[in-house]
Formats: structure tokens, sequence, C-alpha cells
């Protein structure tokens, strides 16, 4: 059972996720909170699978609550999912390099949103799909100078081709078909290069990829 922590300041958004999710054999909501102070409480009191954290909410936003809980050790487990108003809201790419695993905008498909929360588990999850590849670029393109590519020295060279494809966009299915290998093949580069790199999840390895230089904005594939 997939465990959820619903953090929005609007309780009629919790009350239409908690139906959603409520309703799937294999997710529960397990519990709530309005404001980024009590998400950070709840969290350390409930241990979730998943969190679904808005960005702008009272006392203590998302970014900053997300911050706190992927900082804490001992809640390495728990993901954050950021969930924004709009697709080019300007702390989205912050959130990502904050140690969310990803984030979808509140008006995203069921569908959609209920496969997001099932991928994040699996460390799977990226970015909302109705966000394209070029608003990655555009984030990336804000963030910081690329750093030296001493990190990724004990990258073998196809570790090193894996993330980037990774960096712009593209799936485990994806990046099979490009390099001609199975799927699986495909994910164990992407696990074996997120373990190596110390990335909590493959949004991690995004920020990485664009911080070293390795994917440079605008390279979309």
């Amino acid at each position: 059972m997939i465990r959820v922590l619903l953090a929005d300041d609007q309780s009629l958004v919790r009350a239409g996720f908690k139906a959603l999710l409520d309703a799937q054999p294999d997710i529960t909501v397990a519990g709530e909170a309005a404001d980024g102070e009590e998400a950070v409480r709840a969290v350390r009191e409930l241990r979730p699978d998943v969190v679904l954290m808005d960005i702008r909410m009272p006392l203590l936003d998302g970014l900053a609550a997300t911050r706190r809980i992927t900082e804490e050790p001992g809640l390495a487990g728990v993901k954050v999912v950021m969930l924004t108003t709009f697709e080019l809201d300007e702390y989205v790419f912050e959130a990502i390099r904050s140690g969310a695993s990803g984030f979808l905008v509140k008006d995203t498909e069921p569908d959609e949103l209920l496969r997001a929360v099932r991928a994040v588990v699996d460390g799977d999850a990226l970015l909302s799909p109705g966000v394209t590849r070029r608003l990655i670029a555009e984030f990336a393109a804000r963030s910081k100078e690329p750093a030296a590519a001493d990190a990724l020295s004990g990258l073998t060279e196809r570790e090193r081709e894996v993330m980037a494809l990774v960096g712009i966009g593209l799936s485990n299915e994806e990046i099979a078909r490009r390099l001609v290998v199975s799927p699986l093949t495909a994910k164990t580069h992407v696990s074996r290069t997120m373990v190596k790199l110390g990335a909590r999840d493959r949004a991690q390895l995004v920020v990485l990829a664009y911080e070293s230089g390795l994917v440079r904005p605008g390279w979309l594939g």
C-alpha cells in the first residue's frame, strides 16, 4: 500500500485528491497538512511514501518544507512531489534542486496523477506529463553555471551517455530504443548512475546532468 500525505492550504484541493487516491486499491491517504510546518511534522510522524506538496503555503512554503524533509537523513525514503497551479512556476526547478522528486500541475488528469504517485515510489518519476522538455531546459538555464565535471569521473562512458539522455527528459523505454538495449538494461544503467552519484532519484540525476555541464539548456534530444 502506497501511503500519501497531502500538503495544501486549500481544503477543497485536499478533499479532491483524497477522494481520488483513497478510491485506489493500492493507495491510501495517510494524513493531511494545511501549511509547511504542519507538513514537516506530519512527515516525521507518519513517514509516508509520497508527499504531494503545494509550493505556496502559509507559515512555511512548500519549497522550504521540502528542503527540510529531504535534508533529514531519517526521511530519506520519503518522496516529495510539488504541486503548482501553473507549469511556468518560477520555483519549479529550484524545487527539484531542493530534493523534490518532480512536480505536477494541479489540473493534471486523474489518471496521470495516479500514474505519477505510483511511478515516484518506483524512483521513475520526473516531471509532470504536461511540462515539456523545453521547460526543463528553461529552468536549467536559470540555474547556476555548470560545475566542473570531476563529479562524473567515476562513471563509465555508457553511464555518462545514459545520464545525458535522462537529462534531456527521456524515459527508460526511450533510452532503451536510442541505445538499442532492453528497457531493463537501461533501467539498470540509470540505477547504477544514481548510486554512484548519490542521487535521491531520477529528478536529482537531471539536476546533476545540467550542473555538471553534461547536458546544456536547449539540448532536447
